[in-house]
């Protein structure tokens, strides 16, 4: 596989929905597999699209439990494979990723897991902003403006250009980061009037404000809150935003044209 292909996992804000896990996002080029967030009940889903272990590397954008929390649960199924542990991955995220990652299995958990050697399913690397390569993809990470240490991600493959918020409030830094990128994929946590507090999340009209300053080809609005109402989301975005715009869904597949 030479073009890149994202496949949206989970796209459900703050707790998993009826319709989707949380935040999960798997990217694939050239037979490599990278995974962005693990929110709640993404593992289960992940197995729809890929292998279980036939993920090359992780990226996790903040430890918030909708981004985050299954990312043990993949240790566990990485650690007891039937046929043995599983290699180390890579892991990128936020400080505290790494006592996060591996799950408390108690005071003999050495034993449990099979020795120290049993902490080794991930290899954990720490974000800072920047740029740097992950297999075929190249990332740039910048923080956004969210209670907790958060980034967002662009990801660079064969000229195509993939920006993702993750959880944010108003960012200059987001612009930035999705400047000219040919996808967008932006949290819409609010409609107008639910919650006026900054540095937490966007509305949708915010997101397709963004969007628009970015100059971004296509936005596709994610991290969608169960109870509010998507036609309403989808219409607040639309009044500014004026190029190709939906909603993210589970299964959703997105990527560069033939």
């Amino acid at each position: 596989m030479a073009r890149m292909r994202v496949t949206v996992i989970g796209c459900a804000g703050s707790f998993p929905g009826p319709d989707s896990p949380a935040s999960c996002y798997l990217l694939e080029a050239e037979g490599f597999r990278l995974v962005i967030d693990m929110g709640n009940g993404a593992l289960g889903v992940l197995q729809r699209y890929a292998r279980l272990f036939g993920v090359d590397a992780i990226c996790i954008s903040h430890l918030h439990a909708d981004h985050c929390i299954d990312l043990p649960a993949y240790w566990v199924a990485r650690q007891f494979a039937p046929e043995g542990p599983q290699p180390a991955i890579p892991v990128y995220g936020p400080r505290g990723v790494a006592e996060l990652a591996k799950p408390d299995l108690g005071p003999d958990s050495d034993g449990i897991a099979g020795g120290p050697g049993g902490q080794q399913r991930f290899d954990v690397r720490e974000l800072e902003p920047g740029s740097f390569g992950i297999g075929p993809f190249l990332i740039t990470t910048e923080r956004m403006n969210h209670p907790v240490e958060t980034f967002g991600f662009r990801v660079e493959h064969d000229g195509w250009r993939l920006a993702y918020s993750a959880d944010t409030g108003e960012s200059d830094a987001l612009v930035r980061l999705a400047a000219d990128a040919d996808l967008l994929l932006c949290e819409a946590s609010f409609v107008d009037g639910q919650d006026a507090r900054t540095g937490l999340h966007l509305t949708a009209r915010q997101a397709a404000d963004h969007a628009t300053r970015a100059g971004v080809g296509r936005l596709v609005l994610t991290h969608l809150v169960a109870w509010n109402d998507q036609t309403r989301t989808l219409t607040e975005a639309a009044a500014a935003f004026r190029g190709p715009l939906s909603l993210a869904s589970t299964g959703l597949v997105l990527g560069p044209g033939p």
